[in-house]
Parts: C-alpha cells; sequence; structure tokens
C-alpha cells in the first residue's frame, strides 16, 4: 500500500512539474488511433443471469454466461486501461460459446443478449469514446445453418458438423454480402472482422469490403488471416512468429525485428489470437516469470508501428494451451503492477499522435537490447528494451536524439539523460526492463521537478516516522 500511494504521488508530480505535452502535429491514419481489446462475449463477464440457457462455466466446451450487459458491466475495466476499441467476436445465434458455428445471420444469440441490447451496447461505448468490433465468420457455419434447410447446393460439409460455403455460387456470395451489411447497418457496429474465410477468392473479399464501406464509410474491416483483399489492416502472421521469439523469454536472438517497418495498410500487431496457444503458456514454458515478460512485451506492442490487439486476460497473464484452453472465463484476478504498466504506456499512445502514426527508425538490436525511435518533425519518442539477463548501457548519438543540447526523459525509471562531452547520450536499463524516453530541449536544471521529488521523499520519511511512532506508543501501553 505504501509503495503504490508513492507511486501515484510521484506520478502526479512528474506530470505536473516535467513539462510534456504530446505535439500538435497532423492528424495521421485514424485506423493508427486505434488500441484494441479482444475477446469472446461469453468468455467475459455474466452480466445477467436472465439469460443463462444450458450454462455451464466449470465445462470448458459449454456456454458460461458471458452476456452483452457483461461488457456494459466491465466497461470501465477495459477502459481504464487505456483500450479505445473492444473486438468480441462473433455474436450471431450459434451452436457454441465462441459463435463460430452460426445458425442463422440474422439472428443475434439469445445467450448473449438481444439485437437491441447489443445496438444500446454500441452506444454506450460510443459515450467513452470506444468502438467495438464483432466477427463475421465466412466459413465453418453449422451444419444446421438456416440455409442449408432451403438452399442443399449452397453448403459444402466439412465432415464435423460444420459446412463451408460455395464461394463459386453467385447465390451465396450475394447472400453473404446482404447479411454482412445488414448486421452492420442494424447495430451500427464499428468494425468487422472477416473470419474463417478459407479458399474465398480476392474478388470475392473486395466485393464484400467494398459493399461493408458503402454502408459505412469509417467502419473498420479487417481479418484473422492473411489476405490480399483491401483489408484497412495487414494480418501478419511472421511478424506475430517474430514478436513472440523475441520475448518470450531474455537473451534472445532479435534480429528479426530489424525488419519491422511502417506498412500501408497499417500491421495489425498481436502477440495472442482466439486460436492456438496463449503467449504466456510458451513463456511458462521455457521457465520465464510471465509479469515481467509481459510488460516488455506490451511495451513493444503498443509502442511498434501498426494497430495493437491484445486478447484478453493477457493483462492478468493468464496462460492456456488449446482452443478451450486458449478460451478461459476471465476471472479478473489483477497482477496491479502488469494493469498499471499496460494503462501507463496505452495513455502515453493515446495522448501522443507521434506513438500512433510517427516514423519509426531502429537504432539498436543485439540479443535482446532493442531501442527504436518514433519521432515527427514536432516529437520524439525513443523506446529502450532491455530483455536480456543484464543491466545494459547503450549511446545514443546527437543525430538519432535530433541534434545537441537535449534531455532524455524517462517516464518510468524517473531518469534525465543530458548530453555527455562526447556528444552521446547514454541510456543505462536495467535487466529485463523497458522505459520511454521523451526528448526534450535541455533547460538546465528542473527546480520544480527537485522540490517535488524531495517532498516525495520528506512526506515518505515522516510516514515512516509516524508509523515508527505509534507503534512504540502501543509498546508502552502494553507494557503497563
Amino acid at each position: 500500500m505504501i509503495k503504490k500511494s508513492l507511486a501515484a504521488l510521484s506520478a502526479a508530480i512528474f506530470i505536473g512539474t516535467a513539462g510534456w505535452v504530446p505535439a500538435a502535429s497532423a492528424a495521421g491514419d485514424p485506423v493508427l488511433d486505434d488500441s484494441i481489446y479482444d475477446t469472446l462475449v461469453d468468455r467475459f463477464f455474466n452480466g445477467s443471469t436472465a439469460n443463462d440457457r444450458d450454462v455451464d462455466p466449470a465445462d470448458p466446451k459449454a456456454f458460461s454466461g458471458g452476456d452483452f450487459e457483461g461488457l456494459l458491466k466491465k466497461q470501465d475495466y477495459i477502459h481504464s486501461m487505456g483500450f479505445n476499441a473492444v473486438s468480441i467476436g462473433p455474436v450471431f445465434s450459434t451452436d457454441t460459446y465462441d459463435g463460430r458455428r452460426v445458425l442463422d445471420y440474422g439472428t443475434i444469440e439469445d445467450r448473449f443478449g438481444t439485437e437491441e441490447e447489443l445496438t444500446g451496447l454500441v452506444g454506450k461505448y460510443h459515450k467513452k469514446d470506444m468502438r467495438l468490433f464483432a466477427d463475421f465468420p465466412l466459413g465453418g457455419a453449422s451444419a444446421n445453418h438456416v440455409w442449408t434447410a432451403d438452399h442443399d447446393d449452397w453448403a459444402i460439409d466439412a465432415g464435423d458438423g460444420t459446412v463451408n460455403w460455395d464461394y463459386d455460387n453467385p447465390e451465396v456470395k450475394e447472400a453473404l454480402i446482404d447479411a454482412a451489411v445488414s448486421f452492420v447497418k442494424k447495430t451500427g457496429i464499428d468494425g468487422l472482422r472477416l473470419t474463417h474465410f478459407g479458399d474465398a477468392d480476392k474478388g470475392f473479399l473486395n466485393d464484400l469490403i467494398k459493399a461493408l464501406k458503402s454502408e459505412n464509410g469509417d467502419l473498420l474491416v479487417f481479418s484473422d488471416a492473411p489476405s490480399d483483399a483491401n483489408f484497412d489492416l495487414i494480418f501478419n502472421e511472421e511478424e506475430s512468429s517474430v514478436l513472440r521469439e523475441t520475448f518470450s523469454e531474455v537473451d534472445p536472438d532479435s534480429d528479426g525485428l530489424n525488419h519491422t517497418e511502417m506498412t500501408e495498410p497499417p500491421s495489425l500487431l498481436f502477440f495472442d489470437t482466439l486460436e492456438g496457444d496463449r503467449f504466456t503458456a510458451e513463456m511458462v514454458e521455457k521457465r520465464m516469470f510471465p509479469p515481467t515478460r509481459w510488460k516488455i512485451a506490451a511495451t513493444a506492442l503498443l509502442t511498434l508501428p501498426g494497430v495493437p490487439i491484445m486478447t484478453y486476460g493477457s493483462e492478468t497473464a493468464v496462460t492456456g494451451t488449446g482452443q478451450h484452453g486458449n478460451h478461459p472465463n476471465h476471472d479478473f484476478k489483477s497482477d496491479e503492477d502488469l494493469i498499471d504498466h499496460i494503462t501507463n504506456v496505452n495513455e502515453l499512445r493515446n495522448q501522443s499522435e507521434t506513438l500512433r502514426s510517427g516514423k519509426f527508425e531502429m537504432l539498436y538490436n543485439e540479443d535482446g537490447m532493442i531501442v527504436y525511435k518514433r519521432f515527427t518533425d514536432d516529437e520524439t519518442w525513443i523506446i529502450a528494451l532491455n530483455n536480456t539477463s543484464e543491466t545494459q548501457r547503450i549511446d545514443i548519438s546527437e543525430e538519432q536524439a535530433g541534434g545537441a543540447g537535449k534531455t532524455l526523459r524517462a517516464l518510468f525509471g524517473n531518469d534525465l539523460v543530458r548530453q555527455t562531452e562526447n556528444g552521446s547520450y547514454r541510456v543505462v536499463l536495467d535487466r529485463e526492463t523497458a522505459d520511454m524516453f521523451i526528448v526534450e530541449e535541455d533547460k538546465g536544471l528542473n527546480i520544480p521537478y527537485i522540490i517535488a521529488a524531495i517532498l516525495v521523499y520528506t512526506i515518505f520519511l515522516l510516514f515512516i516516522w509516524q508509523v515508527w511512532r505509534k507503534g512504540r506508543q502501543r509498546r508502552t501501553e502494553g507494557s503497563k
């Protein structure tokens, strides 16, 4: 409690005295403004028992009771971590808790809530400047889907109780496009992730995207697999693999990050998806400490070029393998330090256009010690990630820092790096830590900051003295 109170006081003083404000740079790509929290309705939070039908939270294959009401009740939880967009998975009537085995694109799963509740949820998220996305599964539908009864030539049996649609059939394409556009129109949803589209051709996907954009020009349309279609975000599995390999353990081969760059359209950045094994499981397998790993990984996720998407439970370092292990019920058992760190980095990203859409330059990258720059004409950030087992010292050149007479102010470590006699800026970082430095003009000693720092330690000493004095009084009274 003492540590947390002092940290909060120090942070408040820093904001009031450091003088950093986000640069008033030109507006960037609005797609880059999103910081996405990815979840499944059923696995997030049970906000109302009125719609609990065939619910068994103890069965990993059964419905658990999560609903739209739960997403509303936990809106502040997501918002407080700095996420301004939430992806909630498929919401159509379904055979399975994850929503993938769709029964009818025209109806909402009643275990999740009603269409009116979903529309209301979108509106209430908008009031906090948050966007809501949903999945539209283009394949893997239930064999009992309503279309299969009337159109025996539309579906291809997948042999596991599911069907895939015959994309060579013009009627199928038209029906899927109509269903997706109708869903967007009725609900006001802000984004659609097209999933399980298998071998659907690029032309069909582009027709679908075009129709969706005609209904809502601001709609974000992305995917869960690589595609050459005109999606707003690039799904880059290779980049995700590099991120996992780099941050799942200390002292890694981090050369893969040397290929990091701004892309057009932007890349979707992620460590986890709602498929496969959790990133945390990989850390555990390598005998690493997940909260420490996640702090460094989250800093990279939220500051590298692209649009970050974080799977629910990552903020509590949840582990799990396989489809059902990957979808645990969110128990909200918080690791406060990790959540605080995600919140801090996310808030900085939200405040700074530079961190979202500024240029990118790798300054140093060797065996897990990674330093890069995000910059515009008006603002420069240097992000240092010491993903090694030793303290590291890195010299940033005058040119890399943006010129002479600068200071690099750390936002987490309270360090102030000034130019040395040889013209460089030396950054020192403890093992397995990350920090972000805002580059400022060197204005000499920051007297208000020094006074504030003295005040923090004075208050701390007074607090310790009061605790000691009261303890002494209790001991004296107890001996009488």
